[in-house]
């Protein structure tokens, strides 16, 4: 097996579309969108002979807390070779890593819990670097992440809501709510960042910087793997949306709203109209991304798990972020982590 540069863009989205897991943090578009906002990305392709078997997209990430390389949802590897030697990846990460002066490497893969990677060296992190609670509902018979043989109906997805989801929609739809789908996403995405700064300050969160919003948003339109929603009451927006679809599978990525009119549902209906839009393209899945884990009361999800799972769905819980050390420097990290953990609560 052989570990090299990846160089061919159309082999690389190839190959991860034909996974059961098919993260668009793993494209090769989200690597332009990190290039484009000064964060190089690190393109792997892991070959069985001239066979290939796997691919792995690294960031550098220039922390103030500690340089390293960061890994979202990967690495990848065909489930045949489910006994891939993870030691040549984790000594040419590690080789790389110095390279570019990091301390570590932050690695969360898209593997569920019960089917967890060994990797060698690697150590649990102190916090999560992504989800690893997913809500999704599956869009086909099919009631695991994999594509089903038949698509559901919208009635069938609708009937599966709580019943006050279901109530929230009508009534949206009932008060003149309207979601549009932008025919000009980048020009349209200062609506999307006015209110995303206003639900910024009002749950306290760090925010990607609006350039990263502009990088991604440009780069995915331009294939029509992303479609920003626009909802609007009385003519004003008071909702709006980011969502990815490629592959499949349809995510909500970025969320913003508006508390000027707290009895008008708008979100609810754009949510349902990005479900039946899911399902007019014939994708498989639609996932909410994160929620909070059962009982957790502080986690950063908590404030949205309520609002996703009343859609109806099921959990895919992941196996939790490692940590792979590179130098010394990490442990200091590592200590200031998991203080900041202790602080949060959680």
């Amino acid at each position: 097996m052989t570990i090299s540069e990846a160089t061919n863009q159309q082999e690389w989205d190839t190959f991860l579309s034909q996974q059961q897991f098919r993260p668009f943090l793993q494209s090769w578009t989200m690597g332009e969108v990190y290039k484009a906002v000064g964060q190089q990305p690190i393109r792997l392709e892991i070959r069985d002979k001239e066979e290939l078997i796997g691919i792995c997209q690294a960031i550098v990430v220039p922390a103030r807390r500690g340089r390293h390389l960061a890994i979202s949802y990967g690495p990848l590897i065909n489930f045949q070779f489910s006994i891939f030697n993870f030691q040549l990846l984790a000594d040419e990460l590690k080789k790389i890593a110095k390279e570019h002066n990091c301390s570590f490497i932050r690695m969360s893969p898209l593997t569920p819990a019960t089917n967890q990677l060994e990797i060698p060296g690697a150590k649990p992190s102190p916090l999560h670097l992504l989800a690893e609670h997913i809500w999704y509902i599956p869009l086909t018979d099919s009631h695991d992440w994999k594509l089903g043989t038949k698509h559901l109906e919208p009635g069938t997805i609708f009937s599966n809501m709580r019943k006050n989801r279901r109530n929230l929609i009508r009534r949206a739809e009932k008060e003149g709510v309207i979601v549009e789908r932008s025919k000009d996403p980048l020009g349209d995405l200062p609506l999307f960042l006015e209110l995303h700064e206003e639900t910024r300050k009002r749950h306290n969160f760090t925010p990607y910087t609006d350039a990263f919003f502009r990088a991604q948003v440009e780069l995915f339109a331009a294939r029509n793997e992303c479609t920003l929603y626009i909802a609007r009451y009385n003519n004003e927006v008071v909702a709006t949306s980011v969502h990815m679809h490629m592959h499949g599978e349809t995510s909500y990525h970025h969320g913003a709203s508006t508390t000027k009119y707290p009895k008008i549902p708008a979100s609810y209906l754009l949510q349902w109209t990005a479900i039946q839009d899911a399902l007019e393209r014939k994708d498989h899945v639609y996932n909410f991304w994160g929620i909070a884990p059962e009982g957790a009361k502080k986690h950063p999800f908590a404030g949205v798990t309520t609002f996703k799972t009343g859609f109806g769905g099921q959990l895919l819980e992941l196996q939790h972020c490692m940590d792979i050390p590179v130098e010394p420097q990490y442990y200091v990290t590592r200590g200031f982590e998991f203080v900041r953990k202790w602080r949060r609560g959680f």
